[in-house]
């Protein structure tokens, strides 16, 4: 049998669900699992695709991105359907693990993307350390209102922020001058 999983991040992107639903259809898939949720929430979806499947059955997704969040789990799904005797393919990419070059392949290019997210996340941390370095940082805003701090009470006992909230003790016409 095979099993179609379509997974988008919000509910709001419509378009891209049903085209990956109309997809799967097109390519065989008898039953399709479908998830309007954020790769890093739980998938009970997923799981219950996986836990669907049985032996000789393949699982079907679009995108390698609709299916795993990172190297680590891309194996872990893969390593749970290789113990059920189930394939994998993705259609984006026309790998199918039935075959050795596609089990090769599809860990190369998991690690390729889970090297790109994090030279990404590596970039941002050195854009916020430029930007406190500046002084043109100033955080996410906090839960009791807006966040003027220039850095955390922990890296510096003399912060320009009140204990109580993230209120600064200057005027906002003064931190322009400073």
């Amino acid at each position: 049998m095979i099993v179609g999983y379509a997974r988008t991040s919000t509910v709001e992107q419509v378009a891209g669900f049903e085209a990956q639903v109309r997809e799967l259809q097109s390519n065989g898939a008898e039953k399709i699992f479908r998830e309007q949720i954020s790769s890093v929430a739980s998938r009970a979806q997923l799981e219950g695709a996986i836990d669907f499947c049985r032996e000789g059955d393949t699982l079907v997704v679009c995108k390698l991105d609709r299916l795993a969040r990172s190297v680590r789990d891309l194996v872990r799904i893969i390593d749970t359907l290789k113990a059920k005797d189930v394939g994998l393919r993705i259609l984006n990419m026309n790998f199918d693990t039935a075959s050795p070059t596609g089990k090769m392949m599809l860990t190369i290019l998991g690690s390729i993307a889970e090297f790109e997210r994090e030279i990404m996340l590596e970039w941002q941390k050195e854009g916020i350390a430029k930007a406190h370095s500046e002084g043109k940082y100033r955080g996410r805003a906090g839960k009791g209102g807006s966040s003027l701090c220039t850095r955390p009470r922990w890296q510096d006992p003399r912060s320009d922020c009140q204990r109580s909230g993230d209120q600064p003790r200057k005027r906002l016409s003064h931190l322009a001058d400073s």
